[in-house]
């Protein structure tokens, strides 16, 4: 797996845009990693700080994604150098995507990413340089569909991702109108966990879990875990954290869903940042969703974990240990080693296998269909995982392998 690694991170990018704000400072860049199938995808962040080589390590891991979610299409990603809370960012993100529309419009798709809004920035904006659709590249390149069939199908896309949750088991309160967008990637990592306990053994009713970080990703898994009988005891934010070594019951993680403020957990019971990061990791928990950012977790904090009786880590982040390399570093392989770990490329591809079930013809459009299809392509990723291995160990090393003998 390791040279086959080594020979994918190490092959040059078919192409890189380059672009230079002529207003602002900002400088961004488009990385395709390769037009797989006739087209490649990824979405748009916006960071101060961003560089090349972070575009082209997404655009790498995107690749690897599509080959769990599909379509079978290359990896790409956008992103911007800039203060996402400057006041000039709206019209920064209009010349940007007004100089990349060609690609939009012949073999490049993108979507909302970190710092930049699917709904109100990215479709709004594309619109307005003439795509009909963010993913409009992707159905030129790769399904090279006859127009009446992509209007069609387009509209599906548009009406799929915003749909407002009807069903009240898959959204935490139907009133206040949560998106498929919203809750699918979370969904899609407590999936991962209910799958891997089916597929390797185990029974997932009465584990206990901690999460970190609770915006869209981790409050969401948390709740969708929480339904499924696993027992909350710690959740570590941002701004502070909770722990009930007992277990939070379905009402309150509910609650706390419902009442985080943007993307952090509020409560009046916080325990403070500094506090909580003394204890939570020495807390004994079956399982482990990192739904931070990337890059946080550290080789000691893994092992504290481990040792206090960790069995299974899904990630909710990409790439989330403290590795410098762009997807198998040495914190990863120790974790992978020790205990089970299943890849971000297969618990968190729940929005982008959202956006492949939508890119197809008719497909069903109700809040289970959709969930269904997610959580089934979650469950063949880690079946197809376990028929070349059994091993509870080695997980990640295991399907990035399968992954990567489709790419090289």
């Amino acid at each position: 797996m390791k040279q086959l690694l080594k020979q994918y991170e190490e092959k040059p990018p078919e192409i890189v845009f380059n672009w230079k704000d002529p207003e602002t400072e900002a400088e961004g860049w488009t990385v395709i990693n390769s037009l797989r199938g006739g087209a490649a995808g990824g979405g748009t962040r916006m960071r101060v700080g961003l560089d090349a080589n972070e575009v082209l390590s997404l655009a790498k891991t995107m690749e690897v994604k599509f080959t769990v979610s599909g379509p079978a299409i290359g990896g790409a990603k956008s992103g911007i150098n800039f203060d996402p809370n400057d006041p000039r960012k709206k019209g920064v993100l209009e010349r940007w995507y007004k100089a990349v529309s060609p690609l939009l419009k012949s073999y490049y798709g993108t979507g909302g990413d970190l710092n930049v809004d699917e709904i109100h920035e990215v479709i709004p904006m594309t619109e307005d340089c003439g795509v009909w659709h963010p993913q409009e590249g992707v159905f030129n390149g790769h399904f090279k569909p006859t127009e009446a069939d992509k209007i069609n199908r387009i509209g599906q896309l548009r009406q799929g991702v915003i749909k407002v949750i009807e069903n009240k088991n898959f959204s935490p309160d139907i009133q206040k109108k949560y998106t498929v967008a919203d809750m699918i990637t979370g969904y899609g990592v407590a999936e991962s966990v209910k799958h891997y306990y089916q597929i390797y053994g185990g029974e997932i009713k009465g584990k206990k879990a901690i999460v970190q970080g609770f915006g869209n990703v981790g409050a969401a898994a948390a709740y969708y875990l929480s339904q499924l009988g696993v027992k909350i005891v710690g959740i570590v934010d941002i701004n502070g954290g909770l722990i009930n070594e007992e277990g939070f019951s379905f009402k309150e993680i509910k609650t706390l869903f419902l009442s985080k403020k943007g993307n952090t957990l509020s409560s009046s019971k916080l325990i403070p940042a500094k506090e909580i990061n003394e204890i939570i990791w020495k807390l004994p928990a079956d399982i482990f969703l990192p739904c931070a950012a990337s890059r946080l977790i550290t080789k000691e904090q893994v092992d504290q974990l481990i040792d206090s009786g960790l069995e299974v880590v899904s990630c909710g982040a990409n790439v989330p240990f403290a590795d410098k390399e762009i997807f198998f570093g040495p914190i990863m392989e120790h974790t992978d080693q020790r205990i089970s770990l299943i890849p971000d490329f297969i618990s968190n591809c729940g929005m982008a296998r959202v956006f492949a079930y939508f890119m197809e013809r008719r497909t069903q459009m109700t809040d289970e269909a959709i969930f269904l299809d997610t959580s089934n392509t979650i469950k063949n990723a880690l079946t197809n995982t376990y028929k070349t291995s059994a091993d509870k160990k080695n997980i990640s090393n295991t399907a990035f392998e399968l992954a990567l003998n489709q790419l090289i």
